[in-house]
């Protein structure tokens, strides 16, 4: 019984420092291949994992490199283990620019290992970097409420202008609508002003002949009066 075991732990652990030579000559891709046929034969192997994770993270492949050092993070590990592997979590969340949370995996890291100074300086690179994402979130939401502010103002001159444009169409109308109700003086030919002023003064010249002729009755009516 003992030996299949023997035989498959020695083929793992031969897969892992394969895998490791690989790691170290730059073959990134081809160490995550001998990496995951180690944990096809154990899937529990911390070991396997990890260095796949690592693997991962250089191939910037960070979401499955945290998701990898997420899982471990919550198995069995001493103290100087769960401190490497929470170190490593926080940097694939640093590249996926998840700040806060690659702050929170730096905390952990350093409740295991109080005096591990690359974690110390990552955490404060990330809480740098948390600080610049918030100020760029403020800017973008503050140009954001500018240029609607703009809008609202570049549009309300036009409605202005249009209900301006439309008072003055209504008043035009009801101007026209005026003089269409109203007389409208008739224009006379040269003709016809001849014409009246010709009637004009045969009508006064009959006045006056009038006139003359009730004087001249109202003369010789004195005339017999006085004539007694």
């Amino acid at each position: 019984m003992l030996l299949p075991l023997l035989s498959v732990a020695q083929k793992e652990a031969k897969l892992i420092r394969k895998g490791n030579s690989e790691f170290k000559n730059g073959k990134y891709k081809e160490a995550e291949i001998n990496y995951r046929k180690s944990l096809e034969l154990n899937n529990n192997s911390v070991k396997g994992e990890f260095n796949l994770g690592d693997a991962l993270y250089l191939q910037e492949n960070y979401e499955e490199s945290s998701e990898i050092f997420d899982k471990i993070s919550k198995t069995t590990l001493d103290a100087n283990q769960k401190s490497e592997v929470f170190h490593n979590l926080g940097n694939s969340l640093l590249e996926s620019e998840k700040y806060q949370e690659s702050i929170d995996s730096y905390k952990n890291a350093l409740r295991n290992n109080p005096n591990d100074m690359d974690t110390k300086y990552n955490l404060e690179y990330a809480r740098q970097k948390l600080k610049e994402q918030q100020e760029q979130e403020n800017q973008d939401k503050n140009q954001d409420q500018n240029e609607d502010q703009q809008e609202k103002n570049q549009d309300q001159p036009e409605d202005q202008e249009q209900k301006k444009d439309e008072q003055n169409q209504d008043q035009k109308g009801d101007r026209e609508e005026e003089n269409k109700q109203q007389p409208q003086p008739k224009q006379i030919s040269k003709q016809d002003a001849e014409r009246i002023l010709e009637a004009l003064k045969n009508k006064e010249k009959k006045t006056i002949e009038k006139l003359k002729k009730e004087k001249a009755d109202a003369t010789e009516s004195k005339k017999k009066e006085k004539d007694w």
